[in-house]
């Protein structure tokens, strides 16, 4: 178990960086704040804004003692020689604190935004993380995966401490990808009673495997307003065949008819067409008190590391951070 690893035993609060509605090069006081306001960790994404890795090595300075994710990194947008250089140089930077986050991300990210083709996801992740178990040792790669080749190449700046990779994973299949070849899961867009159903696909291959989830959160009370956000995002989401996939598979039949109207191209219907039952479900929201009730039911239900992402409801960041951390 690595020095990151050990950390996942406690109890941990997560949430999503960077912050909305503040230029990353000011949100110092932001991080800074964060390990006093009960969080222990930080995670990054990757779609349409920041980076990955740039937000997570400011923390790295900016609140060193807090632990640095990514959720995620998708597998097919930087070269596997390129991607073991950016794992390489965060992990050197914040020996023992950081955990890689891989996963497939999805056909519009890969495909529609990088031209890429978005082929065998599963083999895809299961070569990634292969390759980079062996490259971060600093050992020389000459190898032919199923869906890369790797020819000769040494990683230059080898970490002093390896760090623990998760597989972000939905169904069936990548969980238990997750559970044998990874120190764990990312699992996301899902409600704290699919929690149970999920993570027994990752324990399949052994306990003391990381659950970390990102948890949407609305903090607010006005209950429209944080219905109307969230049907939006998932309907963004929910509609990409991945995640759709996802949830036909929980049995989430309700939202037949936000899939019907977005494939007949109703956009508009689609989002109207999302039951606030579900909305209540899948996204946290409400007040300060009822909202860390509600994350922290993720984590009686099977997860290790709560990660908040926090929804645009006109919350400053500032008071966001501040109503959601664990000592408020």
């Amino acid at each position: 178990m690595t020095a990151a690893q050990s950390p996942s035993t406690q109890a941990r609060w997560g949430i999503t960086i960077p912050f909305g509605g503040v230029p990353l090069a000011e949100q110092r006081t932001l991080f800074e704040q964060l390990p006093d306001l009960g969080y222990t960790d930080v995670w990054s994404a990757e779609a349409d804004g920041a980076d990955g890795f740039v937000p997570l090595a400011l923390a790295s300075v900016w609140a060193p003692s807090l632990r640095l994710g990514n959720a995620i990194i998708p597998a097919y947008t930087r070269g596997p020689a390129t991607l073991a250089q950016c794992v390489a140089t965060l992990a050197a930077a914040a020996p023992g604190r950081f955990v890689l986050g891989i996963g497939s991300s999805s056909n519009v990210i890969v495909e529609r935004w990088n031209d890429i083709p978005f082929e065998e996801p599963y083999k895809r992740v299961r070569d990634t993380v292969r390759f980079l178990r062996t490259a971060l040792t600093g050992e020389r790669v000459k190898e032919q995966y199923e869906t890369f080749k790797v020819d000769g190449f040494r990683l230059g700046l080898v970490p002093p401490e390896q760090p623990p990779i998760l597989i972000a994973a939905l169904r069936s299949g990548m969980l238990r990808l997750a559970g044998r070849e990874s120190d764990g899961a990312i699992i996301n867009w899902l409600a704290a009673g699919d929690v149970p159903k999920v993570t027994p696909y990752v324990h399949e291959a052994g306990p003391g495997k990381e659950i970390a989830a990102r948890i949407f959160v609305a903090p607010t009370t006005d209950a429209d307003t944080a219905r109307g956000v969230a049907k939006f995002a998932m309907a963004a989401y929910l509609n990409v065949p991945v995640y759709r996939a996802f949830h036909e598979w929980l049995g989430r039949d309700e939202l037949k008819p936000m899939w019907d109207a977005w494939s007949a191209g109703d956009r508009k219907g689609a989002v109207e067409a999302i039951p606030d039952a579900v909305v209540d479900e899948i996204v946290v929201h409400g007040a300060p008190e009822h909202c860390r009730e509600r994350v922290q039911a993720y984590v009686d239900n099977g997860v290790t590391t709560p990660v908040i992402a926090v929804l645009p409801v006109g919350v400053k960041a500032q008071e966001a951070i501040t109503m959601l951390g664990r000592a408020s």
